[in-house]
């Protein structure tokens, strides 16, 4: 079974990216995958997917 919450370090190898980064994305308020537990940060990896669909591509 797959997991539904990634948390920090799973977010980052996911992404490929260091905590710093990590961090950053997460604590942004407008995006719509973290999750708050506590005070632990979580990405809704359903929601995650469905985020970077929508940023990636090709754009000018």
């Amino acid at each position: 079974m797959e997991k539904a919450l990634l948390n920090i370090k799973e977010f980052c190898a996911y992404l490929g990216i260091g905590e710093t980064k990590a961090r950053e994305l997460m604590t942004k308020t407008n995006n719509p995958y973290t999750v708050r537990i506590g005070g632990r940060l979580y990405a809704n990896k359903v929601l995650l997917d469905k985020w970077l669909l929508s940023v990636s591509g090709n754009r000018i």
